[in-house]
């Protein structure tokens, strides 16, 4: 009998390294930075949501996605409330507030109050981050 996959929230940092690509573990466990315009996620435009590559839950959808022309994907809200933490992250010499997955708690990006109306807020993630998740109703050719 196969023994269930640990939940991510419970992962120890060597079953995160596991399951992990390099890149991912640096920015969700390492709460790195992918440079700026390099992301494979920037200029997606199409209909879907963003989820989260460590966990897989759904954390943004395209429809609150915005070209903030910050190098990184941007979003003005999120998908659902409770599916991502915030906390003051203070390194670099300045303060801005962090952004985490709710379910496994992996480093997202920052975000910022310079976004669009309604809520003008600016979720900077870094596409590593997410994985994008077309909607099947775009996919359909009719």
């Amino acid at each position: 009998m196969d023994t269930p996959e640990t939940p991510p929230e419970e992962r120890t940092e060597a079953e995160w390294r596991e399951v992990l690509t390099d890149a991912e573990y640096q920015i969700l466990r390492e709460q790195g930075t992918e440079p700026k315009f390099s992301g494979d996620l920037l200029d997606v435009d199409e209909p879907g949501v963003f989820r989260c590559a460590g966990c897989d839950t759904v954390l943004f959808e395209s429809e609150h996605k915005f070209d903030s022309n910050s190098g990184w994907p941007s979003f003005y809200d999120v998908a659902a409330a409770g599916r991502i933490e915030t906390e003051v992250d203070t390194s670099h010499g300045m303060e801005r507030i962090e952004v985490r997955c709710g379910t496994c708690g992996g480093h997202l990006g920052h975000v910022f109050d310079d976004g669009p109306e309604p809520t003008g807020q600016r979720y900077c993630i870094n596409s590593v981050a997410l994985e994008f998740d077309p909607d099947e109703a775009a996919e359909t050719d009719t």
